[in-house]
């Protein structure tokens, strides 16, 4: 089977192209907004240790508010909660643009805190929908392995994307364009007939704990803060290793060949079915992320080795990824969906920010090896959780899909 024909079968339902990319397109703006306030608040304060404030208050609190905003779709529908947290993400990232330099720090901390607060759950949305999209249940795991593919053209794209716009216009023009290119798309995804007539299962009887009441979720999430701290600690590692052999520029090519890779991982699972089904074949996948990943210790010496290995380990990324959303559906307990797909997102960015900072801490005492043995030892974790808890697993991974509430276009 070709990947031109797994794509037309995954997509073949009335609106899914368009549902699939807008949501691409609304989420490319979100893999800019990071790097872009922390260049801008830099600018703007010559510090460097403000400018990690910065990004760091928007990340922590929207991997807070995630779960919360995804409880609310839960309870009100997509659309009133894409839109207003969409308008409020993109008013404050205009006002951080406008800021002069004399703005006080406390004020860009409080405004970028308050847009990662607001930053409407894009992702958690569109997994949410996806089951929907799918005339076969079977191929709802090819679904969200594409899904997981077209993706990473974001994490490639929207960085530089967002450095190229400030060096050639201006960090703060560069700030608010994405949050109004954000707005537009957002309100384009929330047009889409699937999105607009989704409505949350009003029968269901949501249980006390939200989706994490799953025995199922809560394995998932403790999974996925492993291979978050897995990728938080490849990028401080890739990074470390770059300055050490003198050429502190190759650490973002490399980074790119790490998305490249997953973005080639991503269409083999496509073309192969989706990756994983069972808790057997994910933990296989678990094991390959961490055995990748901690093979880079083994690279620092040779910027061509360290590319050529980044691409093996990148290429697990995306097919594991995928495995675990498509577990999602039958994994959260009905009526919380939304909010299962956000706390999965919640767990990868704790993780990513504990991994950068347990590693950031090794590397500066003992080098780039150092960052890639913790890699190693968090995708370790991962695996570890699969198999005690693989039990917890079985039974989404051999029911049924079960139905959401949704309306085809």
């Amino acid at each position: 089977m070709t990947l031109s024909n797994e794509r037309t079968s995954v997509l073949s339902a009335p609106g899914a192209k368009a549902l699939l990319g807008s949501s691409i397109l609304a989420r490319l703006p979100l893999a800019m907004f990071g790097i872009a306030l922390l260049v801008h608040a830099q600018r703007l304060t010559g510090s460097f240790a403000v400018a990690g404030m910065v990004s760091g208050a928007y990340a922590i609190s929207g991997a807070v508010s995630a779960p919360l905003l995804g409880r609310l779709v839960d309870r009100c529908g997509q659309t009133r909660v894409l839109v207003a947290g969409a308008t409020a993400t993109a008013l404050m990232l205009v006002t951080i643009g406008l800021l002069p330099s004399s703005a006080p720090p406390f004020l860009l901390v409080a405004l970028a805190g308050a847009t990662g607060l607001a930053t409407p759950p894009l992702a958690a949305c569109v997994r949410t929908l996806l089951p929907a999209i799918v005339s076969d249940p079977g191929d709802l795991p090819a679904l969200f392995a594409l899904e997981s593919t077209v993706l990473e053209l974001t994490f490639v794209f929207g960085p530089p994307l967002a450095l190229g716009l400030a060096a050639l216009w201006s960090t703060g023009a560069a700030l608010a364009l994405s949050g109004v290119v954000m707005l537009a798309s957002t309100l384009a995804f929330g047009a889409q007939p699937a999105s607009r007539r989704w409505r949350p299962d009003g029968d269901a009887s949501r249980p006390r704990g939200g989706s994490l009441r799953s025995p199922a979720m809560r394995t998932l999430v403790l999974i996925l803060v492993g291979t978050g701290a897995v990728f938080g600690a490849t990028e401080i590692g890739v990074t470390a290793a770059a300055k050490s052999l003198g050429s502190t520029a190759a650490a973002g090519p490399l980074l790119g060949l790490w998305g490249v890779g997953s973005l080639l991982g991503g269409i083999a699972a496509t073309r192969l079915g989706g990756g994983a089904r069972r808790a057997s074949g994910l933990t296989v996948l678990l094991g390959a992320l961490a055995v990748g990943h901690g093979a880079l210790l083994l690279t620092t010496g040779s910027v061509l080795a360290l590319g050529a290995v980044i691409v093996l380990a990148g290429a697990t990324i995306a097919p594991t990824v995928a495995s675990i959303y498509a577990m999602v559906d039958r994994a959260a307990p009905a009526g919380t969906r939304t909010e299962a797909f956000s706390w999965l997102l919640t767990a990868s960015s704790t993780g990513a920010a504990a991994g950068a900072a347990v590693a950031g801490a090794l590397a500066q005492s003992a080098g780039a090896p150092a960052a890639f043995a913790f890699a190693l030892a968090a995708g370790g974790y991962a695996v570890i959780v699969a198999i005690c808890r693989s039990r917890s697993l079985e039974h989404v991974t051999q029911a049924p899909v079960g139905a959401v509430q949704a309306v085809a276009a």
